[in-house]
């Protein structure tokens, strides 16, 4: 029973479901949206974590050609 509120919380918590909506899904729809949203976020965390690598690919370095206009006074 605590494993079906857990899914509850999960999905208000990180889906922005409301109770109501969550407890009215078909049971196997209600696992694939958590199965789902569990794999979004560990794919976001991994983007994030590998984007903070460096490893050359994944930054601009800025030249004259495109820096930003200075401010105009």
């Amino acid at each position: 029973m605590e494993n079906i509120y857990e899914q509850f919380f999960f999905l208000k918590y990180h889906g922005g479901w409301s109770f109501a909506e969550a407890y009215n899904l078909p049971v196997g729809l209600r696992t694939w949206f958590v199965e789902r949203l569990l794999k979004q976020m560990k794919e976001e965390a991994d983007t994030i974590k590998n984007a903070g690598k460096g490893n050359g690919n994944n930054y601009q370095q800025l030249t004259p050609h495109n820096q930003p206009p200075p401010p105009k006074m």
